[in-house]
């Protein structure tokens, strides 16, 4: 059995049931979203720092704006004073959304991964935001993440494309469904689909950092299966997180999924945004080589490469350009760790920063580098080059693999005679 023999169905359009996860800053590109668009599946892009994206992408100056306009403010450690410009975050997430839909092929969609843990200062405004930009915009779906906010919809209940854009949510655990249904009920408006993310997934986990292993994301799925059909909703379950090959896949579909969400082996394509040689980490990683820690300010906890340069950071929180996890009071748990080990620092010893790390920087230079449990398998699916590095597959190729693939086995790409860069 293989994925192909399967579609996935949500409103009144089918697809490919391979979805491509929202890998933030800008991983998932806009050219990889639009590979799995138009093989007729499902691609994401994230709208994680979503000013700072804009600026590498359209040399825009959204950072550079704000970081000169707070400047006064740098060297203190309370961050009130510290605000988004609510009309630069929505030209900056629909400018962005706009460059992706303007691409489309027509064949599959474009959703928005929208980290809802990113309270930018402003937790409701800055989230209405981004969610009213992306729909003005023509996103095709949005998948609330990271931080389910039980009010989220509210935000956006007065907005035209309320019923007509795709909603999704991603879970961890029947709870966290129960608790957004009922709101969902009050407002008649359930979601379109529910991606049930297991504890083997990349970035943040909605597990905890001591017992996640205790999980089974089949467990989790069969559970939320079973509940739908006793409540009588016809809502699509997508699994995701450890979904390595094309048969993992369609297990999944045999057992009553709609579809998979998956995004590990297409962090190393030739169009994910991680830098080459970030790219040569992952491929080369190890089982060994991956933790889960507890290091984000967000509170969750986070799968990462033991080797990620984030986790040596001792810099001073860069809040005026980004400031993208400070809460509603101005606050982020990095900044209290930075300003601790600051006046317990010793004259000629280099501070050290252990329990946090500053994401918002880690994320936007690339340093942070997260991943799935199933990383170390990466060799698997790509050649060997002559002078030792790896070849990069296009996400074209990852995508067909898991669409036609039978019986475990990866199609790698082609060879090629010369290094990607």
């Amino acid at each position: 059995m293989k994925v192909d023999n399967y579609r996935l169905q949500i409103g009144s359009k089918e697809y490919v049931p391979i979805v491509i996860g929202g890998m933030g800053v800008n991983i998932s590109t806009t050219e990889l979203a639009l590979t799995a668009e138009t093989l007729g599946g499902i691609g994401h892009i994230s709208d994680a720092e979503v000013c700072y994206v804009c600026d590498q992408i359209f040399s825009t100056s959204y950072t550079t704006r704000k970081r000169k306009k707070y400047s006064y403010n740098a060297n203190n450690p309370d961050k009130a004073d510290v605000c988004f410009d609510l009309d630069d975050v929505f030209e900056a997430q629909k400018t962005y959304v706009e460059h992706t839909i303007s691409q489309k092929s027509g064949n599959g969609a474009i959703f928005m991964n929208c980290m809802e843990k990113l309270t930018m200062r402003n937790s409701s405004e800055t989230l209405r935001a981004r969610l009213s930009a992306a729909m003005e915009a023509g996103i095709d779906g949005l998948t609330l993440a990271a931080g389910l906010n039980l009010r989220t919809l509210d935000l956006i209940k007065d907005h035209p494309r309320f019923h007509d854009v795709k909603i999704g949510i991603i879970i961890s655990s029947m709870r966290a469904l129960n608790i957004f249904l009922k709101r969902a009920y009050k407002l008649q408006r359930i979601p379109n689909y529910i991606i049930v993310e297991g504890p083997l997934a990349g970035g943040h986990l909605g597990f905890s950092p001591d017992d996640w292993q205790m999980y089974d994301l089949k467990t989790i799925v069969k559970e939320v299966l079973e509940f739908l059909k006793n409540e009588n909703l016809n809502i699509p379950v997508i699994p995701a997180g450890g979904i390595f090959t094309g048969t993992d896949a369609a297990e999944f579909l045999q057992l009553g999924a709609s579809a998979v969400q998956v995004a590990t082996r297409f962090t190393i394509t030739k169009e994910s945004g991680l830098p080459y040689e970030v790219k040569q980490h992952y491929i080369n990683t190890e089982k060994d080589d991956i933790v889960v820690n507890t290091v984000s300010p967000t509170g969750y906890p986070m799968r990462m490469l033991k080797k990620s340069p984030v986790l040596n950071y001792s810099m001073k929180p860069n809040c005026e350009g980004l400031g993208y996890l400070l809460d509603n009071k101005g606050k982020c748990g990095y900044i209290d760790s930075y300003y601790k080990a600051l006046s317990a620092r010793e004259e000629g010893r280099r501070m050290e920063i252990t329990d946090q790390t500053c994401l918002c920087t880690g994320m936007a230079k690339y340093d942070c580098w997260t991943c799935g449990d199933t990383t170390y398998r990466l060799k698997e699916t790509t050649n060997k080059m002559p002078d030792g590095s790896w070849q990069l597959p296009s996400a074209a190729d990852i995508f067909t693999d898991y669409q036609f693939s039978e019986d475990h086995l990866i199609q790698k790409p082609s060879p090629e005679e010369k290094v990607n860069s």
